[in-house]
């Protein structure tokens, strides 16, 4: 027993929701319009499970994400299981095993909810929607344009305006900081003074490396004058290549997507665990939160792979709210087909269940716009309301 009141019957965890319309509605229109853009393009849909061995979740590329993830035991197994906080561990997952033996470059597209911790700063959102893409196998800038290319295309045909893809290179501020012998203290400090762009603290802690880290950290902007100043200033071998790589594929991306919003941030690493090459996070202009993010890295089995992950219920807060369907009442006795021919119009049919004596009335109440009269369709005009 327990003297604590009983819970309202609406009250839901911190960071869950109810979706209600028309909300819903345009939310599965929404995520269908993006799915439809990336199978007309040769992305195969896969539907993996919400939940899954912790042990097989958490590996890989996974492993980054696993201070993210529920966690709760099977009672039938004993063995710990994971809800997923990311589908992209998913994809890896499948392509390395399921999918070993198919032809690549492997294109596979998929959508569903995701559950992750949250915290403090995100309680608000610890039940996500997400949809994607994965293309498995190539290691190219053209693999990399492709995958940009797919989201600026579904975000146009949702309306989105202003949209900028901000590109960065992870593994470059690892690769330049691998050149100097850095203290835990010391690196740890020159970490958290990068991510949080404190050109000041770089300089204190960044020692023969402040003056190179301070200027790219300046740099970050629109894409070719941050590429200006990779090209000019003195980087390593292995820091130089994944510079000409980034190049390469801003260069591929234009080619693809002429007139492309793009930026570049050569030292922007946050978020970014698992992945190995060029990343791409997704904004619209004006707007703090992201509508998605992606980039390179390795699948399961260790095989090239890239990808791009959308929120569609942040991009549907960003997009251009679409039309409600229109509703038609149909009274009474009306002959099915003269609904079912309206649907085929386009309407939504709200269909009496008993004889109504004022069906404009009651076309009103519903939130319908038209009544179906003898075939045709007469607009609710009602002006003597009750209240």
């Amino acid at each position: 027993m327990t003297d604590d009141p009983p819970l309202n019957p609406a009250l839901l965890p911190s960071g869950f929701v109810d979706v209600l319309p028309p909300a819903a509605e345009a939310e599965a229109i929404g995520l269908e319009a993006l799915m439809r853009v990336f199978s007309t393009h040769g992305y195969d849909r896969v539907s993996p499970p919400l939940l899954e061995f912790e042990e097989t979740l958490l590996t890989g590329s996974g492993a980054a994400v696993a201070e993210q993830t529920f966690r709760l035991m099977d009672p039938d197994t004993r063995r710990m299981m994971a809800l997923r906080p990311d589908m992209t561990p998913q994809i890896a997952r499948i392509a390395a095993t399921r999918l070993a033996h198919e032809e690549r470059p492997l294109r596979l597209s998929y959508a569903g909810a995701c559950v992750m911790m949250g915290s403090p700063a995100r309680e608000t959102d610890r039940q996500i929607l997400q949809a994607g893409i994965e293309l498995i196998g190539p290691d190219t800038p053209v693999a990399d344009a492709e995958i940009v290319a797919l989201g600026a295309e579904a975000l146009q045909v949702l309306g989105v305006p202003h949209v900028s893809f901000d590109l960065t290179m992870p593994p470059l501020t690892t690769t330049l900081l691998a050149t100097e012998s850095f203290g835990p203290a010391a690196r740890s400090a020159l970490l958290r003074a990068l991510d949080r762009k404190d050109a000041a603290a770089v300089a204190r802690h960044g020692g023969a490396l402040a003056p190179v880290l301070t200027e790219l950290l300046h740099a970050a902007g629109p894409a070719h004058r941050a590429l200006d100043v990779l090209a000019r200033v003195d980087l390593p071998p292995a820091a130089r290549a994944q510079s000409d790589r980034l190049a390469a594929t801003v260069a591929a991306i234009e080619n693809r997507v002429p007139g492309v919003r793009l930026t570049v941030d050569p030292v922007e690493f946050r978020g970014w665990q698992y992945h190995t090459g060029v990343c791409v996070s997704v904004y619209a202009l004006g707007r703090q939160e992201e509508l998605g993010r992606g980039g390179r890295y390795r699948s399961n089995d260790d095989e090239p792979a890239c990808g791009l992950t959308l929120r569609p219920d942040v991009i549907l807060r960003v997009a251009p709210p679409r039309a409600r369907r229109m509703r038609v009442f149909v009274p009474w006795g009306m002959d099915p087909r003269v609904a079912q021919a309206l649907r085929a119009q386009g309407y939504a049919t709200v269909a009496a269940l008993g004889d109504i004596a004022d069906p404009a009335a009651e076309a009103y109440r519903l939130g319908c716009a038209f009544v179906a009269v003898g075939g045709k369709l007469e607009p609710v005009q009602v002006t003597d309301q009750p209240g």
